[in-house]
């Protein structure tokens, strides 16, 4: 992997380079045009036009300065409120980040190693089974023995062989479905240890390590923090990274007076033009929940999740505290899955990892990690060009994800000189 040589050389090189702290300058100043940057707002307000999109928030920094920061479009479709840059988010599967963080931390405070198996802290993964036959009539099935145990690296690669509740395989979904597994979206009512330790006798999609299979592999990692620290999930994150760096308006449950920034959820109509959500479906942040999903739980802002990749861009480290060392965060953001890949890219400790094959299709630089969330919301972090950038809307299913592509595009298009 010779492109991730030169990449781990400059990322060594110039991580302490960056910005403790994220602070606003202009686009000139990091070698960006304020003029090319106004196509974004181009872009996002024809999709809203057309009824694509209610609306989003967007945020591009590079070299640990923030060079466009705005909320386009609506926040609710109905009400007409515009969308304020400070909305707050279901950032569902960008929660995975930050538990593959925590679980990190953890890593380097000698608590475990990566190949540990799983069973070792949580006893319910012992002698794990694969899927043989399965009888849709009525979702019983056979198994055989797993080759293997599950390790924790496996969890964070999602090589386990767990599958998702919901969105799995269709074997998985109605495995899941009939033992009560959660997705960790909107199941605000369930404990971590029970529901986990029940997935821990589901069987897998495939031997650990033979494939990757996205899965709520994420979930049990929040779960192995409890275990390993003696902390709620959600005390963990609050007092160990959120605080720290000050992300402020990160949470599984929001306090209430922070309901009204909550962004309105939304869908499309048989024309697949968008249209707010009906129902409750969504306030699942607004409720006191003890569920504390560690790979879709969580919300939050732009400005929050800048905060949290910018500390990996500069090696562990914002606001003057070190949550993980350099060697670590390097670790996290190489390639963990060898000879597997994930479409065009690679995978490593909780991101997508873009390959040369990808960096021909789309501007990020190779080494680029990255990822998403079930409702719309995008991000990624570009060692080499030292760009962030995130792109947030609300909107489930979604006819027009382009939108997330062609904002690369028109951020990499902005830069008037290379890094």
């Amino acid at each position: 992997m010779k492109y991730f040589n030169s990449f781990i050389l400059v990322f060594l090189l110039s991580y302490s380079a960056f910005s403790q702290s994220l602070t606003f300058a202009t686009p000139e100043s990091q070698g960006m045009s304020t003029q090319r940057l106004q196509r974004i707002d181009k872009v996002v307000n024809e999709y809203v036009e057309k009824s694509y999109t209610a609306g989003a928030v967007v945020l591009v920094a590079r070299n640990g300065k923030i060079v466009y920061h705005k909320g386009l479009g609506f926040d609710d479709l109905e009400t007409k409120k515009a969308m304020p840059k400070d909305a707050i988010f279901r950032i569902a599967s960008q929660t995975k980040a930050i538990t593959s963080v925590a679980v990190m931390m953890l890593y380097e405070e000698g608590k475990f190693l990566l190949d540990d198996p799983i069973s070792k802290y949580i006893p319910s993964f012992k002698n794990p089974v694969v899927l043989e036959k399965f009888n849709e009539a009525d979702s019983s099935y056979t198994s055989v023995p797993a080759k293997r145990e599950i390790t924790i690296r496996d969890l964070l690669t999602h090589t386990s062989g767990i599958s998702y509740a919901g969105i799995g395989s269709r074997e998985a979904v109605a495995i899941y479905a009939k033992n009560d597994i959660p997705s960790g979206i909107g199941t605000p009512n369930y404990t971590l240890k029970d529901a986990i330790n029940r997935l821990a006798k589901m069987p897998l999609i495939h031997n650990p390590g033979e494939k990757w299979s996205y899965g709520l592999n994420t979930d049990v990692l929040g779960y192995f923090v409890e275990v390993i620290s003696g902390t709620s999930f959600d005390v963990f994150l609050q007092e160990r990274i959120f605080k720290p760096i000050g992300m402020n308006d990160t949470y599984f449950y929001l306090p209430e007076s922070k309901f009204n920034r909550l962004t309105a959820l939304n869908t499309e109509d048989k024309e697949k033009k968008v249209m707010k959500v009906s129902g409750n479906y969504g306030n699942y942040a607004k409720e006191k929940g003890t569920y504390f999903a560690g790979g879709a739980g969580l919300v939050s802002t732009a400005a929050d999740y800048a905060m949290f990749l910018q500390m990996l861009l500069n090696g562990g480290k914002y606001k003057g505290q070190q949550l993980l060392g350099p060697v670590t965060v390097n670790m996290m953001i190489h390639n963990q899955i060898g000879d597997i890949n994930v479409g065009n890219n690679k995978f490593g400790l909780g991101f997508s990892i873009t390959t040369e094959k990808e960096a021909a299709k789309l501007p990020p630089s190779v080494g680029t990690f990255d990822w998403g969330g079930y409702f719309g919301t995008t991000y990624w972090a570009d060692p080499k060009e030292g760009i962030i950038g995130l792109i947030m809307t609300q909107k489930v299913p979604n006819s027009y994800g382009d939108l997330s592509s062609k904002f690369k595009v028109l951020v990499y298009q902005a830069i008037t000189k290379l890094n």
